[in-house]
């Protein structure tokens, strides 16, 4: 099925199910394998490279930071342009916006891979901890120019209606991935390193074969000469700025959560949070998956004026997001210890417990979560960035360092229960995002 005819004539509700349900496993995949680096790691080398990576994954995931803001920004006008019918226009911006990726690879990495001791310094690590941490992120580093770029090609996909081939590429990833970390640290007996090598190597290999049928011509975006300009790197930037100040200052509040877990409780404040970390992992790309598979179909009926259907798939997504996020809240609320030992096993019995404390907390985060994330989403896919970006940095930093102000008091239990609270009050501003919205859409309607 062609793109035209999935995302303007397929009724809505089967075109959730043909479109959200395999993003939602592809990135299920992929959260599932991070979830098993974390258990690999935790279980073959031990405690200390577990907090070791959960020191380092802020700066891996800034990384990947300025390539997510090109991708998922060149996606909306992409996805709006063959809306309007403009392939031309279209296949310039896939165009200079892989060829920014892979120039932004190159910067970030080189910045990071000098930067790694001193910046692991100042999170207060020492010793083989810091050490560690430093071999972790440099791997990452080293590889940026030929992996960031996957995350980008998965997004391309969908808008091409490649939906199926987006999924498949994205558990080959994992799959991929898995194996070689298993090879690498069990078979092999490689350190941290190790674990990161592997994964880079899944990212180049998936990047290399979902790039493949675009230098081909066989999609509906095809290559050609760039044509740069400052309005067209200005559309980008403000598309993917969301995404983009989500990720940074989603870091920049994990630095910070760090730096005070070792200060308050050491390695094992540190793998607490950690674990913390992969549960979301688990979760969020299953929400990421849902919205952001939409948003295709929805700035394309958004450029062609079809503001009845966007409605309607939109209702689609925020109901199916709100029974993932619920759902989620109960399984782990229901079974912490069963979660902690995954990552753990059961020789450090009062760290099983403080981390099972610590989860039932962070599970009360998904009983709200759902609400501002597919509001963010929503506002993305229709080009008004900038309620998504007040969105986003909202509730990836400033909610977060005003709660760790508000629950400060109450030690270690406060920073578990920041992310409860930043999922409320992002909620809270979500709803008058839309309560906004809503009236704009009414008088537009109004006027015509």
């Amino acid at each position: 099925m062609d793109s035209n005819t999935l995302f303007a004539k397929t009724p809505p509700v089967k075109l959730f199910f043909i479109a959200s349900l395999p993003g939602a496993v592809g990135m299920l995949a992929s959260a599932l394998y991070q979830l098993l680096d974390g258990i690999f790691v935790g279980r073959f080398l031990g405690e200390t490279p577990f907090a070791a990576l959960n020191l380092a994954m802020p700066f891996v995931i800034i990384n990947f930071a300025l390539a997510d803001l090109i991708g998922v920004g060149s996606s909306v006008p992409i996805s709006i342009a063959l809306g309007r019918g403009d392939g031309k226009q279209a296949n310039n911006f896939f165009t200079c916006a892989c060829l920014m990726i892979v120039g932004a690879g190159i910067l970030v990495g080189g910045v990071l891979f000098a930067a790694a001791p001193s910046l692991i310094a100042l999170m207060g690590a020492e010793g083989e901890f810091a050490q560690l941490a430093v071999q972790y992120l440099r791997v990452y580093a080293l590889c940026s120019p030929v992996t960031t770029i996957v995350f980008a090609t998965d997004n391309f996909l969908r808008i091409c209606g490649q939906i199926r081939g987006s999924m498949l590429l994205n558990i080959l990833m994992s799959v991929l991935s898995a194996g070689l970390e298993f090879l690498f640290l069990y078979v092999f007996r490689w350190g941290i390193w190790g674990a990161a090598l592997a994964t880079c190597l899944g990212m180049c290999t998936c990047a290399l074969i979902a790039l493949f049928p675009f230098f081909l011509g066989r999609f509906q975006l095809r290559f050609c000469r760039p044509r740069f300009s400052a309005a067209m790197v200005r559309q980008i930037v403000s598309c993917g700025l969301p995404n983009f100040l989500n990720n940074i200052a989603g870091r920049i509040a994990s630095i910070i959560m760090n730096l005070l877990l070792v200060r308050l409780g050491g390695e094992s404040a540190v793998s607490t949070y950690g674990i913390l970390m992969y549960v979301e992992g688990l979760i969020q790309p299953l929400l990421y998956g849902m919205c952001d598979s939409l948003q295709p179909a929805v700035g394309f009926n958004w450029g062609a004026g079809n503001t009845r259907r966007v409605r309607a798939i939109e209702k689609c997504c925020f109901t199916a997001s709100a029974l993932v996020s619920v759902a989620a809240s109960i399984v782990i609320f229901l079974i912490p210890e069963q979660i902690t030992l995954l990552f753990l096993g059961g020789g450090n019995q009062a760290l099983v417990e403080a981390t099972a404390f610590a989860l039932r907390l962070f599970s009360l985060t998904y009983i709200t979560r759902w609400f501002s994330f597919a509001t963010q989403s929503y506002m993305l896919a229709i080009e008004k960035p900038w309620p998504a970006s007040i969105i986003s940095l909202s509730t990836a930093l400033v909610f977060p360092v005003l709660c760790i102000l508000i629950f400060w008091p109450l030690g270690l239990t406060g920073l578990w229960l920041n992310f409860a609270g930043t999922a409320l009050l992002a909620a809270l501003l979500a709803g008058a995002v839309m309560i906004r919205f809503q009236r704009e859409m009414k008088r537009l309607e109004a006027a015509r």
